[in-house]
């Protein structure tokens, strides 16, 4: 338990992320980045952006939402730490992806009907699903939707999401990198805490796995509505791309073998999906969850 209260202690999040991987940044980038022209000068890549982007803010507030509720209901005071930390990850999540919008053109006054306009059902869904269990105070069902469900498929995203950009947005490739270090910290708490208490009641686990069934069932049809909806984005995105890598950018990265120079949204829908479950299926497996395969959406 010593090596737990030190890993999610107050101090090593101080040290490890305001005073580590985020020092010098602003809204998790170097300051004076700013998007670039080919994203705010091309109609269908700049509606897509800003559709993908809504759904980001979508899934932190839903993930701030949750670390925040589930604080009162951890049973010992190095959860009640972490999980107070993780609150301000998410709080910090949503405002840098808020202010992505506004950098994209998001007027402030349009926030909230900007994110009613684009927000994907099933993704809400999701939140859903999530946030009645933390409105019940399950900590342990909680922990598992939030910090390996939620967090696991965020995780995956991102990653994908830099592989994509890391060539032509250094603005947003950064911002990705500091959300994906404090996921993997988030995914790591989940791990650690959740399988000594599933251990102690295992009576929980059937109700448990149902969850995750249900959440995974929303997240591969959020996966499957926004790849359609992108698929003239992604070809006109990889075209510009082709063009910038012409004069001197980076090429687009491979991510889990699909070539994103080339690769249709079906063929990265089928990767993300295989991608997030295959490591969902590890880490409940880790837990002493055995993962549940959704109906196909």
């Amino acid at each position: 338990m010593s090596g737990f209260l030190s890993a999610y202690s107050i101090q090593n999040w101080l040290e490890s992320c305001p005073q580590g991987y985020l020092e010098d940044t602003q809204y998790g980038h170097a300051p004076g980045q700013t998007e670039p022209a080919l994203v705010l000068d091309n109609p269908t890549l700049l509606a897509d952006t800003i559709r993908t982007t809504v759904q980001l803010v979508v899934g932190e507030r839903c993930a701030l939402a949750a670390s925040s509720g589930l604080i009162n209901a951890a049973p010992d005071h190095a959860s009640k730490a972490f999980l107070a930390t993780q609150t301000l990850d998410e709080a910090r999540h949503v405002e840098i992806f808020t202010q992505r919008l506004y950098d994209l053109g998001v007027k402030k006054s349009e926030l909230e009907s900007t994110l009613a306009e684009h927000a994907n059902p099933n993704l809400v869904k999701f939140a859903e699903v999530l946030l009645e269990k933390v409105d019940k105070g399950d900590f342990i069902a909680g922990v598992v939707g939030q910090n390996i469900v939620l967090e696991g498929m965020a995780f995956s995203v991102f990653e994908m999401l830099q592989a994509a950009v890391s060539g032509v947005n250094p603005k947003f490739a950064n911002t990705l990198s500091g959300t994906i270090a404090d996921e993997r910290r988030h995914v790591g708490f989940g791990e650690n805490r959740i399988g000594s208490l599933i251990k102690q009641h295992p009576e929980r686990k059937a109700d448990v796995e149902k969850m995750q069934k249900e959440m995974a069932y929303h997240m591969l049809a959020t996966f499957s509505t926004q790849f359609a909806q992108s698929g003239s984005a992604m070809q006109e995105g990889q075209r510009m791309a082709q063009a910038a890598e012409g004069n001197g950018a980076e090429a687009p990265a491979k991510w889990h073998g699909a070539d994103l120079a080339t690769a249709t949204p079906e063929e990265m829908e089928g990767v993300l999906s295989d991608t997030v479950l295959k490591e969902f299926k590890v880490r409940l497996g880790r837990i002493g969850i055995e993962y549940q395969t959704p109906a196909a959406p």
